[in-house]
């Protein structure tokens, strides 16, 4: 018995001593077309390379800002890196809950030895955002789908012309692009958006150009949402981002078309909660390195088509990892796709986010 128990007591002692050795990295994005780019070119080559490192998703980003929140308030943060949009990283740079980093310190140079502070340039929009990727919110509708003789859609603003173009459109559950849409399409000047935005009366205005088609908006919140309901043709239009739009068009070969016009250029990238335990924070800093070099954010576009950050690895930006498609053609920054963009004011959204989130919200239930 006293065998059984020294053999026992071994068995649980290696099993303590694998269990330690075995590191999980917890690390927050997208889901779908999108997270699989980042596992195909980040994390699958980087555990590859350290096969003592498990990374372990969580598919919470658009949540990102509150649950951060809810886990500093109590005490436990439970994430080592969070993909968020610019704004986000923002918001929670300004409230202490992402970590501010040296650019130069933390993040390789470019090939040629041009310091990460110059290859990202402007991209770096705060102290806590560690900039991946350059993507737009853009519309897709399905020209089957549209009434005989009904021409097919070149603006956005069809998306509220519902006599025109009668069904169904989805838009995302949240006032950012909604509300510029709205008073574009209400005759706002684009240069003039935030500035009518930021009052009471202009805010009045987008909700009640948005209430024109309220009764016909299927509203997401996963991105996926709309491309497998334009699919099943429970709409006719709708808006998601580009790279999904990109991979039920190319990859799985579904009938739609891309409506490019006033496409919503933003940018999407990493942030390090603040106060990791320094064996944590250390192995989040090894990844982010190898995951932000020239040759990964190349990488990347090689499965969605979003333009990486850096300057440099626009170059190396070449076809599809499996489907040999020339990339370039489909990237929002491309010459024919971007011919009229909205750029998104990341730090009007990270003062006025939360304010509008909640009027948004109560429109919604009006």
């Amino acid at each position: 018995m006293k065998s059984k128990s020294i053999i026992l007591a071994l068995a649980a002692t290696l099993a303590t001593s694998t269990a330690a050795y075995a590191e999980q990295m917890t690390i927050v994005s997208w889901g779908g077309a999108y997270q699989d780019s980042q596992k195909n070119a980040y994390t699958d080559p980087y555990m590859e390379m350290n096969p003592d490192i498990e990374v372990v998703w969580d598919e919470s980003s658009n949540e990102a800002v509150a649950k951060l929140r809810a886990m500093n308030e109590a005490g436990n943060v439970t994430w080592d890196l969070v993909d968020v949009v610019a704004a986000d990283a923002m918001r929670l740079c300004d409230e202490g809950l992402a970590m501010e980093y040296d650019p130069d310190e933390l993040l390789a140079d470019a090939p040629d030895g041009t310091p990460a502070s110059e290859d990202f340039g402007d991209l770096i929009v705060s102290d806590c955002f560690i900039p991946q990727i350059v993507y737009s919110t853009t519309a897709a509708y399905r020209p089957d789908l549209l009434p005989e003789g009904a021409p097919e859609p070149e603006s956005i603003c069809a998306m509220f012309d519902t006599e025109t173009y009668p069904g169904k459109r989805s838009l995302e559950k949240r006032p950012i692009n909604n509300m510029e849409w709205a008073l574009i399409c209400d005759g706002v000047a684009k240069e003039d958006v935030y500035d009518v935005l930021e009052t009471e009366e202009g805010q009045d205005r987008a909700f009640a150009k948005l209430d024109t088609i309220k009764d016909d908006v299927i509203w997401w919140s996963a991105a996926a949402e709309p491309p497998q309901l334009l699919a099943d043709g429970e709409i006719v239009m709708g808006s998601s981002y580009n790279g999904r739009w990109f991979s039920a068009i190319v990859e799985e070969d579904q009938p739609f078309k891309m409506l490019w016009d006033a496409q919503v250029f933003d940018l999407d990238g990493w942030i390090i909660p603040a106060g990791l335990p320094e064996d944590r924070l250390a192995m989040v800093k090894d990844f982010v390195r190898f995951a932000t070099d020239t040759q990964r954010l190349a990488d990347q576009a090689a499965y969605i088509s979003y333009g990486p950050a850096r300057n440099s690895s626009a170059p190396l930006v070449g076809k599809h990892a499996e489907l040999g498609v020339d990339m370039g053609p489909h990237m929002p920054t491309a010459p024919e796709n971007s011919k009229n963009v909205f750029v998104y004011n990341y730090e009007w959204w990270a003062d006025y986010r939360d304010d509008l989130d909640a009027k948004f919200q109560a429109w919604l239930v009006q």
